[in-house]
């Protein structure tokens, strides 16, 4: 489970680069109940999600020429600079070094990277500002998922740079392998993501490029997806109960940024 005490290498923030924030405010506000709040001109119209007084989720403007509307997951890193240098020697990209998203340091360090097969990742360096005050809740962040063009290669990388590890499961009806991923020295209680082997053409919303994707969790699935749908989104997958997981629905939102919401199966249920 994601959890708000930010282990190096787990979920710490995500954001949404959005190319009508507006918008994007109103459709997640009425879907999950998400509160909007700008820091205004001087933060580049960035600002951030919060359900119940806590901040859930950031959002801004699209800032590169041509890139889709998607969200952007950071994982947490005591030091960026190192993180980078990581990214680097396992054969990765830095997209934006390390920097201070405010007017100091003290806020904290953030910094965006590509892995070697084209996914998109980011990292944050908590200071002042730790990141997510809730997760893994109704409306929250819940779980990471990759989906990938070479897995085992992923892994690789990705065990590289965090120290990740990675657990193979096969999928039910010969559906292939999922790998589940566990910050580096924790049990599996704290297991926050997975990744998935794709072809390329499953992999049309992006181009053909692997990328990253949150699931948020509701108390709810059918009625989430129903506020989906009224809000202007689409749904690509589901609603369908996965077991051992819970029921699930793959959505896009008005401008085509894709997520997951999950119902998770009751742990009282599970084997």
């Amino acid at each position: 489970m994601i959890t708000t005490d930010f282990v190096p290498g787990s979920p710490s923030w995500l954001d949404l680069g959005a190319p009508d924030v507006p918008a994007a405010a109103a459709f997640y506000g009425a879907v999950f109940g998400w509160e909007f709040r700008s820091y205004g001109e001087e933060a580049g119209d960035y600002g951030v999600f919060r359900l119940d007084g806590k901040s859930v989720a950031g959002i801004g403007p699209l800032t590169e020429e041509g890139a889709r509307s998607a969200w952007m997951i950071y994982f947490g890193t005591a030091d960026a600079d190192a993180t980078a240098s990581a990214v680097e020697r396992a054969g990765g990209t830095v997209r934006l070094p390390p920097t201070s998203p405010g007017e100091g340091e003290g806020e904290g360090r953030m910094a965006q990277f590509t892995d070697p097969q084209g996914g998109q990742f980011a990292v944050f360096q908590p200071g002042t500002y730790s990141g997510l005050e809730a997760a893994d809740t109704p409306g929250t962040l819940s779980w990471t998922e990759l989906y990938t063009t070479d897995a085992a290669a992923a892994r690789e990388f990705y065990g590289a740079v965090f120290g990740w590890t990675a657990e193979d499961m096969p999928l039910p009806g010969g559906g292939g392998t999922y790998t589940l991923l566990t910050p580096q020295g924790r049990d599996k209680e704290l297991m926050h993501g997975g990744l998935m082997q794709l072809p390329s053409e499953h992999l049309a919303l992006n181009g053909g490029r692997p990328y990253w994707h949150p699931v948020f969790a509701t108390a709810d699935c059918d009625a989430t997806v129903a506020k989906v749908v009224e809000g202007g989104g689409s749904v690509q997958m589901g609603p369908e109960d996965a077991e051992g997981v819970g029921r699930l629905a793959v959505c896009l939102d008005p401008a085509g940024a894709d997520f997951v919401v999950l119902r998770p199966e009751p742990e009282s249920s599970g084997g």
